[in-house]
């Protein structure tokens, strides 16, 4: 492979991690050419996952939420315009046309524009007091109207929907949780995991309500009542919506690049026009584990896309075959999952909910495919090895605590 030279120009469309990521690994590289991050957003580069955890509850400054600070982003040489949106993408002449009318040359491109929040279709979701929660405006928002005692209904039972209500409830709101399907987190967890979140949160004193459909939001000029499928109405000071997320994939379907659920990349993360890359949100890769395409909501999907396609425009020949995994903090509990658990046809629980430590482990024809582990931080890392070595374990000695899981390896370790 040819990598790059000193006199080429790298643009990064796309401020969230997988952005910061992939302009501090060219540089680590030893790239000495041109690197630019293009942000719509009035920031540099910045962290996601904290916006609904510690930077909703007041814990964390903006600050401690950027990829790497300005002064080393000065240091590596790394140009970051931010407040300019990428309008279109000229790939015969390599050229960017900007919202500020300016037109922008690169030699590579690399496409890390994320995504956004899903809105909600109904009337009243245009209202001051309704929020999404995915960027830093939008926290920023939402904070100002937070306050001891105030009435917050959240929209959505999936990660976002309830850290928010965690965070709601330290800050001594009255929270009302609202999912359409009939459990939380059903997306991505078996019952037993959604089971014992919706008891978390009703222990907590959230008012929360599955198989609840929103068919309007009223109250002119603000939202005032939140309108239930039933005919029955929530008084709300303000309104947040988290019902999933919509990758930003308009620019490059604009410019003629294969999408399907995302930006289709192959193994090198090389979208179908050799000089441009993807990664993050706003991609689609065959995950060769799993044996389908896929495109992942993460933070570790998104950095490490971003490190292979700084290896791959270096010249250095990297595969992406990451295997995923997630996290969510909700209270004092901390929820880390590993591998995809779609298409699993049984599970396992290890340990006892009762005391807010277990794991469930997700089988597809006898083998771990996926786990979940709440604080249970051995058996999440232990569980990444059990996963790629494809351990189809006895399923009963799996429930025993007394059996340790590294006896489950091909070769205990």
């Amino acid at each position: 492979m040819t990598g790059l030279t000193a006199d080429q120009t790298v643009v990064i469309i796309g401020a969230g991690q997988a952005g910061g990521t992939c302009g501090m690994e060219l540089h680590k590289k030893g790239f000495e050419g041109r690197i630019l991050i293009v942000a719509d957003e009035d920031y540099i580069p910045y962290k996601r996952p904290p916006l609904s955890k510690t930077y909703f509850a007041g814990e964390a400054s903006l600050e401690s939420l950027y990829v790497m600070q300005q002064a080393k982003l000065d240091a590596a040489g790394i140009e970051c315009m931010t407040g300019v949106r990428v309008d279109s993408i000229d790939r015969d002449n390599k050229a960017l046309a900007l919202s500020s009318g300016e037109t922008l040359n690169y030699d590579k491109l690399v496409i890390t524009t994320g995504s956004r929040a899903r809105p909600l279709p109904v009337d009243g979701a245009d209202r001051p007091n309704v929020f999404m929660l995915r960027n830093i405006a939008d926290v920023d928002a939402i904070r100002e109207r937070c306050g001891e005692g105030k009435r917050i209904v959240i929209i959505g039972g999936g990660f976002i929907g309830l850290e928010a209500a965690a965070v709601a409830v330290k800050l001594g709101m009255k929270v009302t949780v609202l999912e359409g399907l009939e459990r939380v987190l059903a997306r991505v967890t078996a019952p037993y995991t959604s089971e014992f979140y919706e008891k978390v949160h009703r222990d907590a004193g959230v008012d929360l309500r599955t198989g609840a459909a929103v068919t309007g939001l009223e109250g002119d000029p603000e939202v005032t009542h939140v309108v239930l499928g039933d005919g029955s109405k929530i008084e709300a000071d303000l309104v947040v919506i988290g019902i999933g997320i919509v990758p930003n994939v308009e620019l490059a379907e604009a410019a003629g690049l294969k999408v399907d659920n995302g930006i289709v990349i192959d193994d090198h993360c090389r979208s179908s026009d050799p000089d441009i890359y993807a990664a993050g949100d706003c991609a689609n890769h065959h995950d060769h584990f799993y044996g389908r395409r896929m495109r992942l909501e993460s933070v570790q999907n998104a950095m490490d896309q971003a490190r292979t396609a700084a290896d791959n425009l270096m010249g250095i020949e990297a595969v992406y075959d990451a295997q995923p995994w997630f996290w969510s903090d909700q209270y004092d509990l901390k929820l880390q999952m590993v591998g995809i658990s779609q298409g699993y046809d049984d599970a396992v629980v290890r340990g006892n909910p009762d005391e807010k430590s277990f794991s469930v482990f997700y089988l597809k024809d006898g083998a771990i495919i996926a786990m979940d582990a709440i604080s249970r931080p051995k058996d999440f890392m232990m569980s990444k090895k059990l996963i790629a070595e494809r351990v189809q374990p006895d399923k009963e000695a799996l429930a025993d605590e007394n059996v340790e899981l590294k006896s489950f390896l091909p070769a205990a370790e």
